[in-house]
């Protein structure tokens, strides 16, 4: 099983060496010491291992290090940054294992803006060797990139001429939607396999800044000195360290302190439960960062982050999460209103930072997801957004009931209105509503209100409200049905509807990597065994099939 856990002793490709309010980090690839066996990581070429420290090192100086106020990423390895990802790893690989790649890679990346934008850390690309595709994919991701002129470093993106495929981290999205290149230009530039370099790569908006490398440490420290300018919210004295997870993995589940999933393999479904916060959670400010790592929003955030992520790579044959959860709606709208309130303080923003990445990753995973509300239910505050990231929603309908029940209930938050955006720049609730202010006024005249489930559906924030009667029937006919249809259609269908409205950087790149990176790493041009994937570095020509489609 592939675990995204990881320990800084653990490290195998990355050295970190943290000084004031800088961090660098140097990319070392062992070459032997790939996530699987089959190839040898040369020239710092990177697999999923190395993005998961990578992953793993940025969450690490978020909360741990909050003197931090940028990152740069550099090479330790003469002349050489990074060959970008490892050809043969995509050579040999499963397409399934290539788009989930590929997918973390991106979230890995987008994280890195995610944290600059949010007045969190600021990242430095400082490109001291050769940077090709996947390599300058990381840099491309950074708020700026500083390249060594040294006549041999260069910047490329060789994935078309030399593989067959397009660079699978959203480069050539960043290239002309954050970058400004040229079209023309871009154009020129992938489909060049040489790269270019010095003063023309500056001219043409490839890298930020140049330097001989006799003044290349000077330009690092210049530019570290002006974007710790721009950074608001790291004035943290001391760190809270990441303890490691309470996970179990058993052949039934996955298990977590306030997170459990029950898989069932032959049905295709895992059950995502939920375990609410108490009121030892309801905390002030200094207890809270005492709490540290422990505290339920962190410590939630982190489980589902390692829980989706587990599902993702290691079953992919479950289609369907339905998320279910229980505990006090007092509770949850506790430690959410202390995180709306302290928002400006460095260790409640990364936190937020946290929670809008990881349900970001919902938003994205290819599986169908049901959210069910029972009368032990607490999706209120920042829960409630797990009723906007599914497809459907099932709630159930009391307002019968001889015993005169009336819940269960679901109350929403200001933070549902902000602070968790999506990738497309909206909230869930802007989104399900194709960002109808009218209708986003209404919601927030009745922000703290606990709805039932027939004022629940009539302010549409619910799909289905069966009665008692019809309640397991209903939720088990609705996913018996989800788990007939072609998952290929499914997947092809959610990344269609859960991202209406406007278009942003992130958007073109999950739905070009759910299109066209998709298609064409299925197309025998690119794996074949006469393709270009295949035959890389063989020294043979790779033979396509020149028909336009």
């Amino acid at each position: 099983m592939i675990t995204f856990e990881r320990e800084p002793d653990s490290y195998k490709h990355w050295k970190v060496e943290i000084k004031n309010n800088k961090a660098t980090l140097f990319l070392d690839v062992s070459e032997k010491d790939g996530i699987k066996p089959g190839y040898d990581l040369k020239l710092n070429s990177y697999d999923l291992g190395v993005d998961i420290e990578l992953n793993d090192i940025v969450q690490r100086i978020r909360f741990e290090h909050p003197e931090v106020k940028v990152v740069v990423i550099t090479s330790s390895q003469e002349k050489n940054f990074s060959a970008g990802a490892n050809i043969y790893m995509l050579g040999q690989s499963e397409h399934t294992w290539k788009v989930n790649f590929c997918k973390f890679t991106n979230e890995t990346r987008n994280g890195f803006e995610d944290s600059s934008e949010s007045g969190s850390i600021k990242f430095i690309a400082a490109v001291n060797g050769i940077c090709a595709g996947g390599g300058y994919e990381v840099a491309l991701a950074c708020d700026e990139i500083l390249l060594i002129d040294d006549r041999s470093s260069t910047v490329s993106l060789p994935e078309v001429p030399l593989l067959g495929v397009l660079p699978g981290t959203g480069g050539v999205t960043r290239l002309i939607d954050k970058r400004k290149v040229r079209k023309d230009l871009a154009d020129i530039f992938c489909t060049n396999a040489d790269g270019i370099r010095g003063k023309k790569a500056v001219d043409w908006k490839l890298v930020d800044f140049i330097a001989p490398p006799s003044k290349f440490n000077d330009l690092i420290e210049d530019r570290v000195s002006e974007m710790t300018k721009k950074v608001k919210l790291r004035d943290g004295k001391e760190g809270i360290k990441l303890n490691k997870l309470n996970r179990s993995i058993t052949n039934e589940g996955i298990n977590y302190d306030f997170l459990k999933a029950k898989i069932n393999r032959e049905d295709r479904i895992a059950n995502i439960h939920i375990m609410g916060p108490n009121s030892n959670d309801v905390l002030n400010l200094d207890e809270i960062l005492k709490k540290g790592s422990d505290w339920w929003p962190l410590k939630f955030a982190r489980e589902l982050e390692d829980l989706i992520l587990l599902l993702r790579t290691n079953e992919l044959e479950v289609g369907v999460l339905t998320i279910t959860s229980e505990g006090s709606a007092d509770d949850i709208l506790g430690v959410t209103s202390l995180l709306e309130d302290n928002k400006d303080v460095w260790f409640m923003n990364e936190i937020i930072g946290l929670l809008r990445r990881t349900l970001s990753r919902l938003d994205l995973s290819s599986r169908s997801i049901f959210t069910i509300i029972d009368n032990d239910s607490c999706f209120s505050g920042l829960l409630a957004e797990l009723l906007f990231v599914a497809d459907r929603t099932y709630m159930l309908n009391n307002s019968m009931s001889p015993d005169g029940l009336k819940g269960p209930f679901i109350t929403l938050s200001n933070i549902n209105f902000s602070s968790l955006e999506m990738v497309n720049g909206l909230s869930r609730l802007a989104t399900r509503f194709n960002n109808d202010e009218s209708k986003l006024s209404t919601l927030r005249n009745i922000v703290g209100e606990s709805l039932n489930a027939e004022r629940a559906f009539e302010e549409e924030l619910i799909t289905v409200i069966p009665d008692d009667l019809d309640w397991n029937d209903e939720i088990r006919l609705s996913v018996e049905e989800r788990t007939s249809f072609s998952p290929d259609a499914l997947t092809g269908l959610e990344a269609n509807l859960r991202f209406p409205g406007k278009e942003t950087c992130e958007t073109k790149i999950f739905g070009r990597l759910t299109a066209w990176q998709n298609w064409i790493f299925n197309r025998p041009n690119a794996v074949s065994e006469e393709g270009a994937l295949k035959l890389f570095g063989t020294g043979s020509r790779a033979k396509f099939d020149n028909k336009r489609v």
